[in-house]
């Protein structure tokens, strides 16, 4: 007995075992850990000004926040007002919406190398982009999200269904798979459908890529209730989450209810991915390395890792965005080739430094 609680002790999440720790330690953990908060937030802020400030068509600085405050109707304004501005927006949004469904994703599972797509999610709403282009000639980024996001719903309750099905119940092992089979399927539907119609496929390229550029306001509102519900559900189970992290079983002993919680965070990633693979395409390596650079920093405790994730997630997605317009200048490249080149070399690293462990 002695031995199993000294294990429950060296996995627990920091949470479950700080009550062991002098009070002096833990004020003062917790102390640099919102410090580290406050100084996400700051840099937030100012990749959220570059943003603004930084693009193909040079605005001198004074300009850009004289106008950011005052429309004079310039065209300096109608740049930042019409699309800056509402793309800086969506690569919040976008952000954030990667950064909890990742972290949500490899608390769920249980598994470090989860990602958003893990589900199904992202196939889904490829498929939906697809289906909306090849049959029925939808060509605007807005027309997409709908479908997008319908897309990944299926796929997401496809995958829930798949993996809950039989007599036992829906585990992080049976998702995964049930996630791979769905993803293959859509795989194969999606090269059957757009290598059998060149016009689709010619469109269907611009939009796989993940870009936040061409996008207005109207998307925006499309997809911030989504992301404002899956982040208020994703926040509302980090406590749950960390009584997970010890098993089902102790989680329930715990009072836990874990199929509730489960169904929860299901519902929390498709919303929150398909929300954002429907508005800026799928964007790979944000939901998968932005989790493992908040628990370098602050443990595995759930709490943190998701507030930390919620700002780095958008400053990582808006500072690629940035880079792929100073170095693309006079052009451009998209932030999924971009978040691709910066996420790669910073897991790779973090795998280096530490084992890959969710407790």
């Amino acid at each position: 007995m002695g031995d199993r609680l000294s294990v429950d002790a060296k996995t627990a999440p920091e949470s479950e075992t700080c009550e062991a720790r002098p009070p002096s330690h833990r004020v003062a953990a917790a102390s640099l850990r919102g410090l580290g908060l406050l100084v996400a937030f700051a840099l937030l802020v100012a990749v959220c000004m570059l943003s603004v400030w930084v693009g193909t068509r040079g605005i001198p600085f004074t300009s850009t926040w004289g106008v950011l405050w005052h429309d004079d109707g310039s065209k300096a304004a109608v740049i930042i007002h019409d699309y800056r501005i509402p793309r800086t927006v969506l690569g919040l949004l976008v952000g954030v919406a990667l950064g909890l469904s990742g972290a949500l994703m490899q608390a769920l599972t249980r598994n470090p190398l989860a990602d958003p797509g893990l589900l199904g999610v992202s196939l889904g709403a490829s498929s939906g982009v697809v289906v909306a282009i090849a049959f029925l000639g939808v060509g605007s980024a807005l027309g997409y999200v709908w479908f997008a996001f319908l897309g990944a719903a299926l796929a997401s309750a496809a995958v829930y269904l798949l993996g809950s099905a039989g007599r036992k119940p829906a585990t992080p092992d049976r998702m995964v798979v049930a996630g791979a089979a769905i993803t293959a399927v859509l795989y194969a539907l999606n090269s059957a459908v757009l290598l059998l119609d060149p016009e689709a496929f010619d469109s269907f390229r611009f939009w796989t890529v993940g870009t936040l550029a061409g996008r207005n306001i109207e998307v925006v509102y499309v997809i911030l209730p989504f992301v404002a519900v899956g982040l208020l559900i994703t926040l509302s189970l980090a406590r749950p989450l960390n009584a997970l992290a010890l098993g089902d079983q102790v989680g329930k002993a715990l009072g836990v209810r874990v199929g509730r919680t489960k169904a929860l965070a299901a519902v929390a990633v498709m919303l929150l991915c398909g929300a954002a693979t429907a508005a800026a395409g799928p964007i790979g390596f944000v939901g998968l390395a932005v989790p493992h650079v908040a628990r370098f920093v602050v443990g595995p405790d759930q709490r943190w890792v998701l507030a930390y994730s919620t700002l780095l997630a958008p400053i990582l997605l808006l500072g690629a965005d940035v880079l792929g317009r100073v170095i693309g200048a006079p052009g451009e490249v998209q932030v999924g080739i971009v978040t691709a080149f910066l996420g790669a070399p910073l897991f790779i690293a973090l795998c280096r430094r530490r084992k890959l462990v969710m407790l």
